[in-house]
């Protein structure tokens, strides 16, 4: 187990909170089994010093070379964001683990204690349910990844006390059962849970439970939906229950008007004035954050925020922001062309000029010096040709970025808050849900996906004037499908949410199989980079910067096996020590 006194779970009040009842988290002072009621059990906080525990199952990114989750694009695989290395996962380069792999049940076997035993603290049940709450909150989130990884897993929900107890060899059960009792944790911790009025700061509260669960049962719906009739669905599901109870959930978490989004007034740097506050309590569209402190923790993000970390957007995100008219830009007249940053970004969605450096020579401020020294204004992306220091695609990540010298100076000092849930998800998610049942009305638009265009300066979307993209990623789904998923792409860019969007879509043959990743038009950069430099880069027959044309590994493109890779494999020793576990998840 973690020692928790090395976590900051979200704000520096929980945190010396615990590292004052005690120098080593009670967690790691006797095992769980061996806990009596002496020791433990008697006051609410005794539940709220536990519960602070879940917490540290939230991501820090404390560690170096990433930016934060704005990475995560890269480096889980997607078709938003390339890393260095050809990223194994999407190019079916796996293998079956001997043991690991994520099989991991700690963080359950410490929720199922909790909720067996949080009985025995005498208090009025209104005192104690908000940590309940949390606590099923945490076990919904623990079954949640591993719906996501392995799809059917055994369903348990008490303390494991002996070796011999016949649950550590029960039988997975199907993913729809598992996703049942993940949506009826999740309402009962919406039950129990305080809402954001009443709720202590930095703690789950109601709405953040709506929230999650409106994530969860959309994943489930589309999953279902369309990975039907293959060895990854439901036997007769098409999805329509947990869709239908993502458009419940998510429509009445919008209609409560708790949360909105903040800097509605469209501007040049609104959006991406979002995502590098230092201090979110604040704001009305965060809704669970991690605060960062120097000297309690902290991170390291800014060191790599105005040189690329490594990583590059792809020609295949930017491509898919529409002009500043509201068409693709293959319809559009503002279209500018690809020859320069400052083309790619003119007339065009102004989140896109807001999620990439553009070298425009005023506007993108890389580090802010002290002592009155001039701004290091962006002038080029870091194309050093490898390195954490370094960019892939020559469209360099500026969302995130802060560009305060304080943070960008020294090692472990970066302060900037990580958002955990933020209130624009739930738009999407009721807009896409109602979309995918076939129930999206205008005023739905209007309620969700308009405001997020608003806040950007877009025009709004009308459902009975979609103009026809012929580059649309799924010209097989219907036009208002195609512009929700189009919406939610631009929105949650390089936040981490592509993955899952890929999968549960089942969208890999689309967006992954034989996809060979490009980056920005190479030309403009000479003079700008260094020539030696710049011929480390490799482009296509069109220009376009083409970062692993010279792999092997991708000769044909990614690799991914859609009748495989969708799901991770368990590990063998495990099938070996419960064989019910068996069978393996399909192609493995």
């Amino acid at each position: 187990m973690r020692l928790f006194k090395k976590i900051n779970i979200l704000s520096a009040f929980i945190v010396m909170l615990i590292l004052s009842a005690c120098k080593k988290d009670f967690l790691d002072r006797a095992p769980l089994t061996n806990i009596s009621d002496a020791e433990y059990w008697k006051t609410t906080n005794d539940l709220q010093l536990y519960c602070n525990n879940f917490y540290a199952t939230f991501p820090a990114y404390t560690g170096f070379g990433s930016i934060g989750n704005f990475t995560d694009d890269a480096d889980q695989g997607s078709d938003n964001m390339i890393a260095e290395q050809v990223n194994n996962t999407i190019n079916g380069n796996r293998t079956v683990p001997a043991s690991g792999g994520g099989w991991d049940w700690n963080q359950l076997k410490n929720v199922n204690y909790f909720l067996a035993n949080y009985q025995k603290v005498n208090a009025p049940f209104d005192l104690v349910k908000p940590y309940v709450g949390e606590a099923l909150f945490f076990r919904a989130q623990f079954y949640f990844d591993k719906l996501k990884t392995f799809g059917a897993v055994p369903w348990i929900n008490k303390p494991i006390l002996s070796l011999d107890d016949p649950t550590l060899f029960a039988a997975r059960l199907p993913r729809n059962i598992v996703a049942d009792s993940i949506i009826s944790d999740l309402d009962k911790a919406i039950s129990y849970l305080p809402s954001k009025g009443s709720a202590k700061a930095s703690r789950i509260n109601k709405e953040v439970a709506m929230l999650y669960l409106s994530r969860i049962a959309l994943f489930e719906g589309t999953w279902e939906k369309y990975h039907s009739g293959t060895a990854f669905g439901v036997a007769g599901s098409n999805g329509a229950k947990f869709l239908q109870k993502a458009a419940d959930v998510a429509g009445t978490l919008v209609s409560a008007n708790v949360y909105s989004l903040d800097n509605a007034v469209a501007s040049q740097t609104n959006y991406w004035n979002l995502f590098n506050q230092t201090d979110y309590a604040g704001s009305r569209e965060v809704m669970l954050w991690r605060r960062y402190e120097v000297g309690v923790i902290s991170h390291n993000w800014h060191r790599y925020s105005n040189g690329g970390a490594g990583r590059g957007i792809t020609k295949n995100l930017v491509d898919d922001y529409l002009c500043a008219d509201g068409l693709p830009k293959t319809l559009s007249t503002l279209y500018q062309g690809d020859n320069t940053l400052v083309n790619v970004a003119k007339n065009r969605d102004p989140r896109l000029q807001q999620t990439i450096y553009v070298n425009d020579g005023q506007h993108f401020i890389s580090t802010n010096l002290p002592n009155g020294q001039a701004n290091v204004v962006f002038n080029a992306p870091a194309l050093l040709g490898g390195g954490t220091q370094s960019n892939t695609t020559g469209y360099q990540l500026y969302k995130g970025h802060n560009a305060n010298y304080a943070q960008q100076v020294v090692a472990e000092v970066g302060t900037t808050g990580l958002i955990l849930f933020r209130y624009a998800e739930a738009l999407l998610n009721l807009a896409e849900a109602k979309a995918e049942l076939g129930s999206l009305s205008q005023t739905d638009v209007d309620l969700t996906i308009n405001k997020l265009r608003t806040r950007a300066g877009m025009p709004p979307l009308v459902i009975a004037a979609i103009a026809t993209d012929p580059n649309w990623i799924f010209p097989m789904l219907s036009p208002v499908i195609n512009e929700v998923r189009r919406e939610r792409r631009v929105e949650l860019a390089c936040e981490g949410y592509r993955r899952d969007d890929i999968y549960r879509w089942a969208a890999a043959d689309e967006l992954l199989v034989g996809w060979k990743p490009k980056g920005a038009k190479k030309a403009q950069f000479a003079g700008a980079i260094d020539a030696g430099t710049l011929a480390k880069y490799p482009e296509d027959a069109n220009g376009y910067i083409e970062w692993f044309k010279s792999n092997t590994a991708l000769t044909t493109g990614y690799r991914f096996n859609i009748d495989r890779d969708y799901l991770s494999p368990l590990p063998t020793n495990q099938l070996t020590l419960n064989p019910a576990l068996k069978p393996q998840n399909p192609g493995w």
